[in-house]
């Protein structure tokens, strides 16, 4: 068996199509369909400016990511440059801060998916239902690369329908003076209630953690390099559409919500899509909505366990990890380390069931935490290859560097400063800053040689 962890590696089963739609997944959390309202409450119409500026970091990002990827296409995930690039202690850092941030969220997701299908199912414990997803989804994921590019390209359509639906309905309203109650829906409304800042400069800032929540996971398609088809045509073209989807799936929805409903009648008890199709006369409108967070909430848990796996794998085969969590099934997944997440989200999972309004605000608080740890080090492995012999001309460069990358790093320090400030999400910052210099510390004090 030790042979065959050695040498055997993972399949290239993910083609364009899979890429593209594993990327417009990652963009696209349940954060914009549930958790919009409250940002919306909190920001106001600046809200909007606060997406566009935390998308523009974000495709900043994965430019450096794709940059990273593209310099040696034999590299298995970003994971393997920051060791190369800023040493084993680091390495071993992100990896297991990477795998914390999935681990939260496929906990916090999990449980939501019982919360959902109670919508329809209201007999099922709610404690059956992550136990029946996981297994589902394990099964599914155990088979193929190829099966998990397809599971991720239809949730992802269907949140891509949602929203473009949305779009076109919004639009429809605005443009025949929909009428409802006091309100006329009209792009007038972003700034005749209190203006566009109308909940201060204060109000606009502290929106930024639940605008970054809902960007969590768009650095996935750096996991994929191992198991794309053909990383130097894809990759790129995935990248390049970022700008695209943020404008339409993040601005255009947020802008259309608030053109149809002021920003201060939206109603934060339920999402801002069950507003818009409940005011077209769409008497189903909850159940629509809540069948496309369900999705979005499957597809967050698909893509923990994917991307858990991988980077126990990634570790396991750098000497960061047990070496068994490298082991690949007959189809060339990593088995071991599939199956070793998934028991462990479900045990906690029964603690966010049997503590749900203390467990969920840290889970999601943890994984908001470690998503920027992950970034913030990755732009630095990223400028360390910028000054490294390895560079390459390629036509896929980080835009405007090095100004760019340091300006991408301030912003993401900014952010995990409000989330210190924040009441809210002060003890989750704090745990996760302790979790993530032990594991710095302890890999220094543990394996010295490898730190000289």
């Amino acid at each position: 068996m030790a042979e065959q962890t050695q040498t055997r590696e993972l399949k290239r089963g993910l083609n364009a199509r899979h890429v593209q739609m594993i990327a417009i997944g990652g963009a696209i959390g349940t954060g914009l369909f549930l958790g919009s309202g409250t940002a919306i409450k909190q920001a106001g119409p600046a809200l909007i400016l606060a997406y566009f500026i935390t998308g523009i970091f974000g495709y900043l990002m994965m430019r450096a990511v794709g940059e990273l990827l593209l310099s040696n296409t034999k590299i298995r995930s970003f994971i393997d440059f920051v060791r190369i690039y800023l040493g084993t202690k680091w390495e071993f850092a992100i990896g297991w801060a990477y795998w914390l941030a999935w681990a939260s969220l496929a906990m916090a997701d999990l449980t939501a998916t019982g919360v959902y299908l109670r919508y329809w199912f209201p007999f099922i414990p709610q404690w059956l239902t992550p136990l029946i997803v996981i297994i589902i989804l394990v099964g599914l994921n155990l088979t193929t690369v190829r099966l998990f590019g397809e599971l991720e390209s239809w949730f992802a359509s269907i949140k891509v329908i949602a929203i473009i639906a949305l779009i076109i309905s919004g639009l429809i309203m605005i443009f025949t003076n929909f009428h409802q109650g006091i309100t006329t829906a009209s792009f007038s409304n972003l700034v005749s209630h209190g203006g566009f800042f109308a909940t201060g400069f204060k109000g606009f800032l502290m929106a930024f953690p639940m605008v970054i929540f809902a960007f969590t996971g768009i650095e996935m398609i750096g996991l994929t390099a191992g198991e794309t088809e053909n990383p130097k045509r894809d990759i790129p073209r995935a990248i390049n559409s970022v700008p695209v989807r943020i404008a339409i799936f993040y601005v255009g929805a947020i802008t259309i919500i608030m053109s149809i409903f002021p920003w201060n009648q939206i109603n934060t008890s339920q999402s801002p899509f069950v507003q818009v199709f409940s005011g077209l006369g769409i008497q189903f409108a909850a159940a629509l909505v809540n069948f496309v967070v369900l999705t979005a909430a499957l597809s967050a848990a698909n893509s923990a366990i994917f991307s858990t796996s991988r980077t126990l794998y990634v570790l396991a085969k750098n000497n960061q990890a047990p070496k068994s969590l490298a082991r690949l099934s007959k189809n060339n997944i990593p088995i071991t380390g599939m199956l070793a997440s998934s028991v462990i989200f479900l045990i906690v999972v029964l603690l966010n069931y049997f503590f749900p309004n203390q467990a969920f605000t840290l889970i999601t608080g943890v994984a908001n935490t470690s998503f920027m740890f992950v970034w913030v080090l990755i732009m630095a492995a990223h400028i360390k290859y910028k000054a490294s012999e390895n560079v390459i001309e390629s036509g896929f460069k980080m835009p405007w560097f090095p100004l760019t990358s340091y300006v991408t790093i301030g912003f993401y320090v900014i952010v995990l400063i409000i989330l210190l400030l924040s009441p809210a999400t002060t003890v989750s910052v704090i745990l996760t800053f302790i979790f993530f210099a032990a594991m710095v510390v302890g890999h220094m004090l543990i394996r010295p040689e490898d730190n000289e």
